[in-house]
């Protein structure tokens, strides 16, 4: 119901939507009954063929913030800027599909814009953009990662951030950084392990993290949400929302994931719903779980890696 606020206007998805909203009772038995009757499962596939991806997870983290700038609270989050453009291709040249790009003027020309180096070497680039300001660099890092979270202030209000916009550079691992150099092995290259490894080299830090390019900004979301917001436009449900590659699998669609809990061999079976996307989320067999907003949902997010089959669930209705 969540997904149709913004599907059921959409002639694939009418009907399903409004069957479902006449739904009174929710039981397993009629939801399954509801699901058999209105949907096809296709297996989701990878470009060679085969039916293994890869399996990761998210979660909407905690930070300790100010909206004022002090000797403690020192690492801006940033709203979208105001010479930030954003270049359709699909609107300028016929077949190049939904590429969307960022860049910046410089003169008459469009340049890229400025990478996470460059914004965090240079505060005047954005200056009068600063949303928040919080106090850890690290925990800001990831909540780009993440791209949405919560920020208490000092007075014990809270307040919820949720994804603007991006610079337009590639999103790049930090874990693979540290593999390659051999500063962790691969085991250890969880969100924890980074962050452990950012405590035992504090000097070393900055230029890991400069290491991706990629920068979000953030716009500040209403306090009564429910949840963060994804790209379908809807408030996300922890450990029921997935993110995609919209490419493979259409948004707000049902999507049965088959893998395992995180770090085990214990099954996690379960229905899910492809409400957002992620930069670092491309490929047909590609999800990051949602997992909420907890202590336990940061554990198991920061360490889930697993191997995994998809699902998705199309309306009887549904045409290319």
């Amino acid at each position: 119901m969540q997904s149709c606020k913004s599907l059921e206007k959409h002639p694939p998805w009418q009907e399903v939507c409004s069957q479902a909203a006449s739904i009174r009772q929710t039981s397993e038995q009629t939801v399954r009954k509801f699901l058999e009757n209105h949907f096809e499962p296709y297996q989701v596939t990878n470009p060679d063929g085969s039916t293994t991806g890869l399996a990761t997870g998210y979660y909407e983290p905690l930070l300790k913030g100010s909206r004022k700038y002090s000797s403690r609270f020192r690492y801006p989050i940033y709203a979208a800027p105001d010479n930030l453009l954003a270049i359709e291709l699909k609107d300028t040249q016929p077949g190049a599909g939904q590429t969307s790009l960022r860049g910046r003027l410089q003169g008459r020309k469009i340049v890229s814009y400025y990478t996470r180096a460059e914004i965090e070497n240079n505060r005047n680039l954005l200056k009068g953009k600063e949303l928040l300001w919080v106090e850890d660099e690290v925990e800001l890092f990831f909540l780009q990662i993440q791209g949405s979270g919560r920020i208490v202030l000092e007075d014990g209000e809270t307040v919820k951030v949720g994804f603007a916009d991006h610079n337009g550079h590639p999103y790049r691992s930090i874990g693979k950084v540290l593999i390659d150099r051999g500063d962790l092995p691969a085991w250890q290259a969880s969100m924890q392990g980074i962050k452990q490894w950012g405590r035992q080299n504090p000097t070393k830090l900055k230029s890991l993290l400069q290491q991706n390019a990629r920068y979000i900004f953030f716009r500040e979301l209403p306090p009564e949400l429910t949840g963060p917001i994804g790209a379908l436009g809807v408030p996300l449900t922890a450990g029921r929302s997935l993110a995609i590659d919209p490419s493979s699998i259409p948004l707000g669609a049902p999507v049965y994931l088959a893998t395992t809990w995180p770090n085990t061999a214990r099954p996690l079976n379960r229905l899910m719903i492809a409400q957002d996307t992620g930069s670092a989320i491309k490929g047909g067999v590609r999800a990051d779980f949602f997992w909420g907003y907890s202590p336990d949902a940061q554990v198991q997010a920061g360490k889930m890696k697993q191997q995994a089959q998809m699902w998705v669930l199309l309306p009887k209705q549904y045409r290319e």
